[in-house]
């Protein structure tokens, strides 16, 4: 029989990061899986195979929900949740409202080079002024609908892993860029919570993240010597990360 911290009935739940999809997983899963450790990556609406749903009305809710849809939906029972980059917003957003309606669900949060917010922030709030502007006018085109994808050697990726993510991703939400989140903070920092800081190179977005991280109590920081997307660069070394995480929730 298990117990409600046995390893065996926790599963990983992975959150892509902006542009991208369940597919940037796709190297990562399988070395979870083949572990044991019951994983799944869900696609946010608008984006990946979900593109063909991108609308004016999507925002971080929106975001939240399909995370959340897919741990009741999969009948999970305790997780481990996982967010890149930009889905640092998302996974936030996600324990406020699990910790208030489903409290001892979420075992440990992971954010994986993400955004990391106060109470009030957007996904923008941290960005420089210059990346705002040039967000922002990259989403006149469409009508304020989205902005597209920058060249993924911004992540630090080159030759065919650059090739990859290139071909695949897809224009972003623009509405969520400037949403502000609210959320209780005592109630997700009661969780367990790791930094997963990707340092060669290190992408300057995320640059307020990884200095918090380091200045208040309450977190595990591990670095990985590769750029921001690690589940393309690195998927064995975070692949292994994320069992090591597992095996303590």
């Amino acid at each position: 029989m298990t117990s409600a911290t046995d390893p065996a009935t926790t599963s990983i739940v992975l959150v892509h990061g902006a542009w991208h999809g369940a597919w940037c997983w796709s190297r990562v899963l399988p070395l979870l899986r083949s572990a044991g450790v019951d994983s799944h990556a869900v696609t946010l609406t608008g984006v990946g195979e979900r593109a063909h749903l991108m609308s004016p009305g999507i925002d971080l809710h929106t975001h939240i929900q399909d995370v959340i849809g897919l741990i009741e939906a999969e009948e999970l029972q305790r997780v481990v949740l996982v967010g890149h980059s930009y889905a640092g917003m998302v996974i936030t957003g996600v324990a406020d409202r699990l910790q208030r309606e489903r409290p001892g669900l979420l075992a440990h949060l992971v954010y994986l080079d993400a955004a990391l917010p106060y109470p009030g922030d957007s996904w923008s709030s941290h960005h420089s002024a210059e990346t705002k502007q040039t967000r922002t006018e990259a989403s006149k085109p469409s009508g304020g609908l989205s902005f597209p994808p920058p060249d993924a050697a911004v992540f630090g990726l080159s030759g065919a892993d650059r090739d990859w993510v290139n071909r695949r991703q897809t224009p972003q939400p623009f509405r969520l860029y400037l949403q502000p989140l609210a959320f209780n903070a005592a109630r997700v920092d009661a969780l367990p919570r790791t930094f997963i800081d990707c340092i060669q190179p290190a992408l300057a977005t995320i640059a307020p993240s990884r200095v918090r991280v380091r200045s208040e109590p309450g977190w595990n920081v591990v670095e990985m010597a590769t750029g921001h997307d690690p589940m393309v660069s690195e998927p064995a070394a975070l692949s292994q990360i994320l069992r090591n995480i597992h095996a303590s929730a």
